[in-house]
């Protein structure tokens, strides 16, 4: 059965995302909203930042705040650290006190540097090509009691199905680009092959022909050739456009 308070923080994160324009924006609204529910509860400022890992690779994608970013972004420099163990294992990683941990010497000074003194790594499976981490920063050790630990536990639960939809949105999205730049480069390649045509008076095979003569003599893209005879004869740029 769904967690009220859960059900509450799934209703938020589908307004960010619907919100959204796009994915970076939506996982802002998303690492904002994760760093005020984890700071209710620990009763003091948790900052929060997003790892996404997509080809195995992991990469800083946003945060609740400038500070938070800067913060994730020293673990990405390093290439380890409780973040990048808790996306490698899929299970959250605590350091209770920086000044104590031993686990990664140099990480830990530098977040002793920038007042920082505990985190929390918490990963989200999204599909079997992505992954991604809520990175929990408190300037105090000890924060992350074990009542505050189950609400960021809670919170990335919560947060798994939509953000999954936001990536399969974003997917489509792409997909859809793609489609339809490759759609506006066949009505430019036909639209060209038919002037050629229609100058030689040849079959459509061997104005094909010609087109692909002119693009590797010129070392040009076949659409871009193609793109350039059409803006030639029209004496200006030619929009293709596709109704929804």
């Amino acid at each position: 059965m769904l967690n009220p308070a859960n059900s509450v923080t799934v209703e938020h994160l589908q307004e960010v995302l619907v919100g959204a324009e796009n994915a970076v924006e939506f996982l802002s609204g998303l690492s904002g909203l994760a760093a005020a529910a984890v700071s209710k509860a620990a009763g003091d400022d948790i900052e929060c930042a997003v790892t996404m890992k997509l080809r195995r690779r992991p990469t800083t994608a946003a945060g609740s705040s400038a500070r938070a970013l800067e913060l994730d972004l020293i673990e990405q420099a390093l290439g380890d650290g409780p973040c990048i163990k808790a996306l490698r294992e899929m299970a959250p990683v605590l350091i209770d006190d920086v000044g104590q941990d031993g686990r990664w010497t140099t990480y830990n000074q530098e977040l002793v540097r920038l007042g920082v003194h505990s985190t929390l790594g918490v990963p989200l499976e999204i599909s079997g090509e992505a992954s991604a981490a809520l990175n929990f920063f408190a300037t105090r050790p000890g924060v992350f009691t074990a009542e505050v630990y189950d609400k960021a536990v809670g919170f990335a639960a919560a947060a798994h199905n939509t953000l999954h939809l936001s990536v399969r949105i974003s997917t489509a999205q792409n997909r859809a680009d793609d489609l339809e730049a490759a759609l506006e480069s066949r009505t430019a390649i036909n639209l060209a092959c038919g002037v050629i045509m229609a100058q030689n008076r040849c079959s459509q095979e061997d104005a094909m022909e010609i087109l692909t003569r002119v693009s590797s003599n010129r070392n040009k893209k076949l659409r871009d050739v193609a793109k350039e005879l059409i803006e030639q004869l029209a004496g200006g740029s030619v929009q293709t456009h596709f109704d929804s």
